[in-house]
């Protein structure tokens, strides 16, 4: 089945950072570690839930890197706090649920790092600990829309 591309009013910020601006040290292992705050407005109609990956494709490696995998956001959420511990945490590249922080490999230039909000059309009961392949493959037919804010970051 051929998806339908869907870009309206979802739109994702960050009170920690702008777009395509550099991610505060805080947000990183270079500093606290802590996942910053995210924010979305303009939430399509029939939305149910939200799940939220940030992901690294500039990491070497064939898939990028993913830093958090986030589920089971019910629809009345309209932001994360930072360092937000609720809801269903994914596995991480690094295998960890929850957040790990930007931090590319010294010398490899900047990352962008895209911090994804998609609204869903269902409350989906997913178990924790699914890694972004995973949670992408079950939310897939359930995407009413998708927005995000990038941030860069490097050493």
């Amino acid at each position: 089945m051929a998806q339908e591309l869907n870009v309206a009013a979802l739109k994702v910020s960050s009170p920690a950072l702008d777009a395509h601006g550099r991610i505060p040290q805080r947000y990183t292992p270079d500093g606290d570690d802590v996942s910053p705050p995210l924010a979305w407005t303009g939430v399509p109609e029939g939305t149910r839930s939200f799940a939220v990956v940030v992901h690294d494709p500039d990491a070497p490696l064939v898939d990028g890197f993913t830093h958090w995998v986030l589920s089971g956001i019910p629809v009345g959420t309209t932001r994360l706090a930072e360092n937000e511990p609720a809801f269903n945490a994914g596995r991480n590249s690094l295998g960890h649920t929850g957040y790990d922080g930007p931090a590319p490999p010294p010398g490899h230039g900047p990352h962008h790092y895209y911090f994804w909000v998609y609204a869903l059309d269902a409350e989906l009961d997913l178990e924790p600990g699914l890694d972004r392949r995973s949670l992408l493959e079950r939310i897939e037919d359930h995407v009413i829309e998708q927005a995000r804010i990038v941030g860069v970051y490097e050493h």
